[in-house]
């Protein structure tokens, strides 16, 4: 399959890593280009070859059913974890969700752990931290923000010297920052809420979950999570647009 292009390389094409085939960049991809951002969509798990330097680009971590090291049943992760370390090193910028968020943990020195913690599937209110008033994505946008999560994986670690930006009731790194330009977040702002209607229903009842419910709640919620994270993901692209 041939990558979404947009015109022209540079640091206002950002590099997408797709992990799955349910898994793209959704909402969040329309919210980067209308911001003036043109994507480059990779799908690495249909052969696709990640490139070898991201000469400065931006770069966008995806979701996946996988833990960060999890080399052998998706034999592209050291290549992106070595995309994540070499954004770190110059400065970057970096969004990861789900996995992306948990590689990047793991890339700047945190740890992850496989089935750790209560797993949270459907609509969940992310709690900003504190450190959050002075963030350049997250600053404003209240007390609490509903967002979609389906993990059973978890962060279990910040990286050293991580800004720790947000948690859940039941799950304490949702969102975090390393350095100035990398942020990774547990949560999936980029999945709208009528996906859930389409998810395992037997798979969630094993989780001790509703799909009808879920999927009630998060239509409840979806007004609400658009207004968040619409703003949280153009304020990102106004980050890759200032590189030099």
């Amino acid at each position: 399959m041939t990558p979404s292009h947009a015109p022209g390389p540079g640091p206002q094409t950002t590099v997408v890593i797709q992990n799955t085939r349910t898994g793209g960049p959704g909402r969040v991809g329309a919210w980067l280009r209308d911001a003036g951002l043109g994507l480059e969509v990779l799908r690495p798990y249909e052969g696709e070859a990640l490139p070898e330097a991201l000469d400065g680009r931006p770069l966008l971590v995806l979701g996946g059913g996988f833990l960060p090291d999890d080399d052998e049943r998706a034999p592209w992760l050291p290549a992106t974890r070595r995309l994540v370390a070499q954004s770190l090193d110059d400065g970057s910028p970096v969004l990861g969700i789900c996995l992306g968020g948990q590689l990047l943990a793991q890339v700047a020195g945190g740890s992850v752990r496989a089935n750790h913690g209560q797993p949270e599937f459907g609509s969940t209110q992310i709690r900003l931290r504190p450190e959050a008033a002075d963030d350049p994505l997250l600053y404003g946008l209240g007390a609490t923000a509903p967002a979609i999560e389906r993990h059973v994986d978890a962060i279990t670690e910040l990286p050293p010297g991580a800004t720790w930006l947000a948690s859940s009731a039941t799950c304490p790194h949702q969102a975090f920052r390393v350095g100035a330009r990398a942020w990774g977040v547990q949560f999936h702002p980029e999945a709208e809420a009528d996906r859930i209607a389409g998810w395992d229903r037997e798979l969630l009842a094993r989780q001790g979950y509703d799909r009808d419910r879920l999927h009630a709640e998060a239509m409840a919620d979806e007004g609400a999570a658009v207004s968040a994270w619409s703003v949280f993901t153009r304020r990102f692209a106004q980050v890759c647009a200032r590189l030099p």
